[in-house]
């Protein structure tokens, strides 16, 4: 279970490293072996490896004659990229991904649960200030009635 935003620092040749408690659940669920790819919103999803395959294998199942469908698959399974911590428990992000959600020098790393949301500095701030000034934030009808 991924938790917590954690602010990141990326290096010269597009490295991150990742906080050690999520390094350390990293290497015990899936050896280090990861999928980054890129979500509509701007920023990247990244996904142990046996989490993904379910997920690639769902957006394969839809017809590639629907156009929605398509548009998916080419976003989702077309950006997505096997990488690997490196011993030192760095990711490397490829350019075309760090083009795709603007990720510079100052990075977010966002637990999701089952995988991790990685956002550029500045686009992650603009989230959550939308978030807060969301003056009738309508909930999903799935959480009608939830509270904290």
């Amino acid at each position: 279970m991924f938790r917590g935003a954690t602010s990141l620092n990326m290096d010269v040749k597009g490295r991150l490293a990742v906080p050690a408690k999520h390094r350390d659940a990293l290497q015990a669920q899936c050896a280090g072996h990861l999928v980054l790819t890129v979500h509509p919103h701007r920023c990247l999803l990244m996904y142990p490896q046996p989490a993904w395959e379910p997920i690639q294998a769902k957006m394969m199942a839809l017809s590639s004659f629907d156009k929605q469908s398509s548009m998916l698959q080419r976003l989702l399974v077309g950006h997505a990229e096997d990488i690997e911590l490196d011993s030192a428990g760095r990711l490397l992000i490829s350019p075309v991904l760090r083009d795709f959600a603007g990720l510079e020098k100052q990075a977010m790393l966002v637990g999701q649960g089952s995988h991790f949301e990685l956002w550029n500095m500045e686009a992650w701030r603009a989230q959550l200030e939308r978030v807060m000034s969301a003056e009738d934030m309508v909930l999903p009808t799935e959480l009608e009635g939830f509270s904290l």
